[in-house]
């Protein structure tokens, strides 16, 4: 019988039961956060370079992050040190791909490092982000190890990761934590660049072609938002996610949204956030969103109060 929704979300919270309980523990402190009404279920809000949270909604929650991780690829892959000139060879996986990692490069084929970064970061690359992983010094496996390092060295306790892509429901985040990424990651000018590429026409050697990639942030394309950095995510488990900086009441704010049931939702939260910031004004939600954010909380708190039950 084919798993619910809300089944699977079961699922990845009993393979992170410790997360799971530091979640339960603390998140009831900004569940009730006055500020903006938002369709994301987890949400945080700071000023860029600050880790001081401006808002905060379920923030110390740990949930899956889908390609928001890609953000913790970037980070690992400028600090490794590796060239980011050298030519990288798109090799089959050596592990099964998940079923909706669709890629249009062909085993065999060379990019640049950086330009693979780019189209991982502006594009969601699936096979980049795992190419780039695959070409660590210290390999696919020395990659992930260095991702949990880094967390752990950003003080970003509610957050672990098992591969550098994001299609793993076991990659999983708090709003709190990402915060602190972002902020980190912004320290990297070529971070900043490639994240936010409106469009970017890549060359590959070994057959030679090329293939075009969009943003897959729609506010990246709007002048008027200034986004300095961003970074989309999706899967069924972690619903829809966004994290970015952008300019915001003559700011530079940090938005970190997790878990909208709709494409568009985390734009809307962005405005609603915004609006909030420049006039306090808390905005509407639509009913659909209201529900799907009251089945999620269910479904959390539901599982939190198994494992601390569990664990006594």
């Amino acid at each position: 019988m084919r798993r619910t929704h809300m089944a699977r979300v079961v699922l990845w919270l009993a393979l992170c039961l410790p997360l799971a309980l530091h979640a339960h523990e603390k998140s009831a402190s900004n569940a009730d956060a006055q500020g903006p009404n938002l369709a994301s279920v987890n949400a945080a809000v700071a000023v860029a370079g600050s880790n001081d949270l401006l808002f905060a909604k379920n923030a110390d929650r740990s949930v899956p992050i889908a390609s928001v991780t890609k953000v913790m690829t970037a980070l690992v892959v400028l600090e490794s040190g590796a060239s980011l000139n050298e030519w990288l060879v798109f090799q089959k996986r050596h592990t099964p791909a998940a079923a909706n990692a669709y890629t249009r490069i062909r085993v065999g084929s060379q990019m640049r490092r950086s330009d693979v970064l780019r189209i991982a970061l502006m594009s969601s690359e699936n096979f980049a982000a795992y190419t780039l992983a695959r070409s660590h010094p210290g390999g696919f496996d020395g990659f992930v190890d260095a991702m949990n390092a880094k967390a752990k060295a950003l003080g970003m306790t509610g957050s672990h990761f098992v591969d550098p892509t994001g299609l793993s429901v076991e990659n999983v985040s708090t709003a709190g934590d990402l915060v602190k990424l972002v902020n980190a990651a912004a320290k990297y000018p070529e971070i900043r660049e490639y994240s936010t590429t409106d469009y970017f026409r890549g060359q590959f050697q070994q057959p030679r072609y090329s293939l075009s990639f969009g943003n897959t942030n729609a506010l990246v394309h709007r002048e008027s938002w200034g986004v300095g950095l961003s970074k989309t995510g999706y899967l069924s488990d972690a619903g829809r996610c966004l994290v970015m900086i952008s300019k915001m009441n003559g700011k530079r704010v940090v938005t970190v949204l997790l878990d909208s049931l709709g494409t568009r939702s985390p734009m809307g939260d962005a405005g609603r956030i915004k609006r909030w910031l420049d006039t306090g004004a808390t905005g509407q939600v639509a009913k659909a969103a209201r529900q799907y954010a009251q089945e999620k909380n269910a479904a959390y708190n539901s599982m939190a109060g198994s494992t601390t039950a569990a664990l006594k």
